[in-house]
């Protein structure tokens, strides 16, 4: 491999057709701003987030349904703290608290257990929101709360799969190439991504989040790009194998199955959800099918941010009246989400 100031030279010097190249992560988005990657970069290379951050493609509708547990009686809604500021149609989980509503933040889901157990009148409903970093951890919640015969333990399931994300941004034909989610693929592996390449001819890229790791993921992707060739690299080797972790996918294949899914801002993308099997259905909260209606707020671009069609600081909201204190589209709630990671690092430029 070129040795990073090398890498640097040839980046900054490249001079080809314009490239567009994605990263799926928001830790990705992040770790690019952090170390000022696009500084680096020709303006013949162009870098653009993806739908990598859950909480930005979970539905609208969603959220109305989770304030609606929060306010049930003896129910407590359980949630990562950065739901709470999610706008649904009707308010957000903040409001839900406000008017009595039962919340309860948490860093792992794991900690239902001893809640569900110390307080048996009380049902939990876990916002299970995540891509396939999180679902082995629901999926032990659900066994372990199996083990302990705990009844008041659901999931008010939101969970995607990212590769069925990927292939519609492949679909559109607005990208030339990815840099892959580095957590998403410890779980899957770098195998996965063969299919798509194969099909769609596009070079997908394996990294972790340093500075000179993504660099050489660039370089990379622009690399193949320049050669007329596509192939799957993995340059996070001392995490992600070919063939993934085999435990996590199994526990997943135990407790769930692939479903359509809805995507704030995407529509539905067909086998794109897990849900829970039939022998752990018991423990799934609601039946009801929970669609995204399409309805961003009057300017919001959220969709053209997640598909890569615009940078956040082209929406006409970002920075004026969409702020993280006042968030118009889920993009700016998640500290993972591109407009909250681009407003936070004072990015204004394109």
């Amino acid at each position: 491999m070129a040795g990073i100031e090398s890498i640097i030279h040839a980046l900054k010097a490249y001079k080809g057709r314009t490239l567009t190249l994605m990263e799926v992560c928001g830790t990705h988005t992040s770790a690019i701003m952090k170390h000022g990657i696009r500084e680096h970069l020709s303006p013949h290379i162009r870098l653009v987030s993806g739908p990598g951050c859950p909480v930005c493609v979970t539905p609208a509708a969603y959220i109305d349904v989770a304030v609606r547990f929060a306010l049930t009686e003896n129910h407590v809604l359980v949630t990562f703290g950065d739901m709470m500021k999610v706008p649904g149609v009707n308010g957000d989980l903040y409001e839900a608290r406000s008017r009595g509503g039962r919340i309860k933040m948490i860093y792992s889901p794991l900690s239902l257990l001893d809640l569900a157990r110390e307080n048996p009148d009380t049902t939990y409903v876990m916002a299970a929101v995540g891509f396939e970093t999180t679902a082995p951890v629901y999926a032990m919640l659900i066994k372990k709360a199996r083990e302990m015969s705990l009844k008041n333990i659901r999931l008010l399931l939101a969970v995607k799969t990212i590769l069925p994300a990927m292939e519609a941004i492949l679909e559109a034909g607005t990208v030339d190439g990815f840099i892959c989610p580095g957590h998403v693929s410890a779980i899957l592996g770098a195998s996965v991504y063969e299919p798509l390449q194969k099909r769609y001819n596009k070079p997908f890229t394996i990294v972790g989040f340093e500075g000179p790791q993504l660099l050489s993921a660039i370089h990379d992707l622009v690399q193949q790009a320049e050669r007329g060739v596509s192939a799957v690299h993995n340059l996070y080797p001392s995490v992600v194998n070919h063939q993934g972790n085999k435990k996590a996918q199994a526990l997943m294949d135990e407790v769930f199955v692939p479903c359509h899914a809805w995507w704030r801002g995407l529509g539905l993308i067909k086998g794109s959800g897990l849900a829970l099997k039939d022998e752990y259905g018991d423990f799934n909260a609601t039946q009801e099918e929970i669609k995204e209606d399409g309805t961003l707020k009057g300017g919001c671009r959220c969709t053209d941010v997640i598909t890569g069609k615009i940078n956040p600081n082209q929406c006409p909201l970002f920075g004026k009246v969409c702020t993280p204190t006042s968030p118009q589209g889920a993009c700016m709630v998640s500290s993972e989400g591109a407009c909250g990671i681009w407003y936070g690092t004072g990015r204004t430029s394109p």
